[in-house]
């Protein structure tokens, strides 16, 4: 697939200032101007933030409602319910404040519901059950904010309900006691893109602050804080870097039994973002996504080390039972799209028999990396057809879903990720009509864009170079891993490895050789031999084998030089 380049043009005056303020290389300062931090108190909380770089909590709106009616109701022993999600950031949002409500005292029962039954959100049957648990009080966390009529049935029921979410405002609130969501159009929070459980640990801030609690009472939960906000995919920016700066810190040295044993379970020997990413948020999410939400909760409430290390083990398993079948399902859906030349077209919608919820929406995912393309992915239980989509950027997928509403049962999402309903007699239909709205917003011209930092050359790779970007640490949504562009490197070596599936190579140039790989690219083996000059994009990192470290290239993409 072709990419297009793009160089970051940094202002060299203004690194020039951050260099040498802050005792920085050029590189370094570059990247952080790439990253569009170049305020002096931006740029000192992302190299160094602090616990006083939290804001206030209480300039949320309705947190002091909020924060007086949880007081109330450990005061009076009245039962709390948390209503939460089944993804990490809603595990471990319901885990933080059931943890800390108990410390306070008071007397508090959880609710996830099952992603297969009920799927995302409040629903009516999950609500009546809560009243039949004499509950007093609900509290949302990482949802709620579109449970208008849910949150109304709640309270013809008799229930007090508190929403506390992240996700996008509609035109009309829930009519809730309180409702804690910074991207309410009245909003006065200074920061809008906190994950659910960073609204969270905004909440019991802000009851610490009012009961004059030490900071360490709040702060020792920014592990699990830091798990959902990484394992969310929000901008790793602002406050966001705060929680997840700290946070890591934190997890070397976590107290909660079932998340050290998780990341020793997984295999990850050093502690960053990847470790959550690619480690501890996969595990968590594979609970939600095969019908076993519970399991993940369980885990972060274990009290004995025996009992994290049995339910850490569930979650491993979870988590090859979801990989198999994800691999079975996009095993399919390729050969679908590419039986009937889908993949020729502006957009891939595809379904399948016997196609499971839970992971159908990786599927779609991965579906769109390969094709860069808009999919959707359906599948077909008895009459209906039931799926998830992914989008690209410059493509609004809700917007095109809302060009064939009339089509569909029920849909919601946003602009990247959509999911979606409908009868399974509409399909065709459905399928023709979004291949319109593709078309018209011209994806074939749409191609993905590889921004990189700098431009260098081997010499100027070297171990003290590689180890320096760790400051830029935690890696993540608006703030990846740094790209670096090296010009004219002649193939050494090439080969394929992994039955095809990634790329081996040995560059040089004038005086020096560095060892490069290139993970799901292997068919370049083809197209490329040694003796050829190439253009490089990749990220810079330290391969260590039989006790020996060196400098490698990870490729992200490769050019023929001219």
């Amino acid at each position: 697939m072709i990419k297009k380049w793009e160089i970051y043009n940094s202002d060299e005056q203004k690194v020039k200032e951050i260099c040498e303020k802050y005792n920085l290389n050029e590189v370094i300062g570059k990247i952080i101007v790439n990253r569009k931090v170049v305020n002096d108190d931006d740029v000192r909380i992302f190299i160094t933030p602090t616990r006083d770089d939290f804001h206030d909590p209480f300039l949320f709106k309705d947190m002091d409602i909020a924060v007086n009616r949880i007081i109330k109701a450990i005061d009076n022993k009245e039962n709390i319910l948390i209503y939460g999600d089944y993804d990490a950031d809603g595990i471990t949002s319901t885990t933080v404040l059931k943890k800390y409500l108990q410390e306070r005292g008071g007397l508090v029962n959880t609710y996830i519901p099952n992603r297969l039954d009920e799927g995302y959100g409040l629903n009516k049957e999950a609500i009546k059950k809560i009243k039949d648990m004499r509950t007093d009080l609900v509290i949302t966390v990482d949802c709620g904010i579109s449970g208008i009529d849910e949150v109304e049935y709640a309270k013809e029921l008799g229930l007090e309900v508190i929403v506390t979410d992240h996700h996008e405002v509609g035109d009309v609130l829930p009519n809730a006691l309180a409702v804690i969501d910074a991207k309410r159009k009245d909003n006065t929070y200074p920061f809008n893109m906190l994950a659910g459980v960073g609204v969270v640990f905004k909440l019991i801030q802000a009851i610490s602050i009012k009961l004059n609690l030490k900071a360490e009472e709040y702060l020792k939960y920014l592990d699990l804080v830091c798990v959902g906000t990484i394992s969310d995919i929000v901008p790793l920016e602002g406050e966001n870097r705060t929680i997840a700066k700290l946070g890591l810190m934190l997890i070397c040295v976590t107290k909660n039994l079932g998340l050290r044993e998780l990341i020793k379970s997984s295999g990850y020997k050093e502690i960053d973002s990847n470790t959550i990413s690619f480690g501890v948020a996969p595990r968590i999410n594979a609970c939600g996504r095969m019908g076993h939400e519970d399991e993940a909760l369980n885990l972060f409430l274990a009290e004995t080390k025996e009992e994290a290390i049995k339910i850490a083990k569930k979650l491993n398993d979870y988590n090859v039972l979801r990989q198999t079948t994800e691999k079975a399902i996009y095993e399919d859906a390729i050969s679908k799209i590419e039986k009937e030349n889908i993949e020729n077209k502006n957009s891939i919608v595809v379904g399948g028999h016997n196609w499971h919820h839970g992971v159908i929406g990786i599927v779609s995912s991965k579906v769109t990396e390969k094709y860069y393309k808009p999919s959707i992915l359906l599948c077909f239980e008895d009459d209906l057809a039931k799926g998830s989509g992914r989008s690209i950027q410059g493509f609004d997928l809700h917007d095109a879903l809302t060009k064939c509403g009339d089509l569909l049962d029920k849909y919601g999402g946003h602009a990247m990720a959509v999911g979606l309903t409908l009868k399974k007699e509409h399909f065709e239909e459905f399928k023709a009509r979004f291949e319109e709205v593709a078309k018209k917003a011209n994806i074939k011209e749409m191609i993905p864009t590889l921004y990189i930092d700098e431009e260098v050359k081997l010499k100027d790779i070297n171990m003290d170079l590689v180890k320096s970007l760790s400051i830029l640490e935690p890696f993540g949504e608006a703030n990846k891993v740094p790209l670096f562009l090296i010009r004219n490197l002649k193939i050494d070596s090439i080969r394929a490895l992994s039955e095809g599936r990634h790329l081996k190579l040995s560059l040089r140039d004038e005086s020096m050789v560095i060892n490069a790989i290139g993970f799901d690219i292997g068919s370049l083996a083809e197209e490329y031999k040694i003796g050829d000059k190439i253009d490089v994009v990749g990220t810079l990192e330290i391969n260590s084998f039989n006790g020996f470290s060196s400098v490698q290239i990870n490729i992200k993409d490769l050019r023929k030089s001219y």
